[in-house]
């Protein structure tokens, strides 16, 4: 039995759980999300806290109690404090704009690129250059975070691109001249 898939899920203040048929569906503040559990889970609300729990001993439902367990965990947060990602972009010239339901990033190419933002994400750029992507589904705000940063991932020689707020590049030497 899965060790993380034990421990019970605190459920915080103003966050309502309800469980049929091995659907959970939570509602807070900042929204409502729900999961469908696998058939071999089963989940339960009592004393404040949500408990998955393994029915069968099959192992496939054994591999599958900690992810679910913490899946749900993260919906909990997410609709009670919701998820952010920050990116930063380097660069002369690069710069960011939300116009709409599109992110426009204009990244040394020889045309913008537009990003549709997804429904359930708000993107906010300060600066130009500062990205906060900010959202309930832990999954999909790390997503858009990774589909933008691919646009223009950070180049060693000499950093420029989209990169997350404390990302270390490693920079490499460029080339040296030889002398004869």
């Amino acid at each position: 039995m899965s060790r993380v898939g034990r421990k019970p899920i605190p459920v915080p203040a103003g966050v309502k759980v309800a469980i049929q048929d091995n659907a959970v569906a939570v509602e807070g503040p900042k929204g409502k999300l729900s999961h469908r559990l696998p058939e071999g889970l089963a989940a339960t609300f009592a004393e404040g806290a949500l408990t998955v729990e393994s029915r069968g001993g099959s192992r496939e439902s054994r591999a599958l109690h900690g992810l679910h367990r913490t899946l749900l965990a993260n919906a909990l947060t997410g609709v009670h404090a919701g998820f952010r990602k920050e990116l930063e972009i380097h660069g002369v010239g690069f710069r960011a704009a939300v116009q709409g339901k599109n992110l426009t990033l204009n990244l040394g190419f020889s045309h913008p690129i537009l990003y549709s933002i997804p429904e359930g994400i708000r993107i906010t750029v300060n600066e130009n250059t500062k990205l906060l992507i900010e959202g309930i589904d832990k999954c999909l705000v790390g997503q858009v975070a990774a589909e933008i940063r691919r646009f223009y991932p950070p180049e060693p020689y000499k950093g420029k691109g989209v990169r997350y707020v404390g990302e270390v590049i490693r920079r490499k030497a460029g080339k040296t001249a030889q002398s004869k």
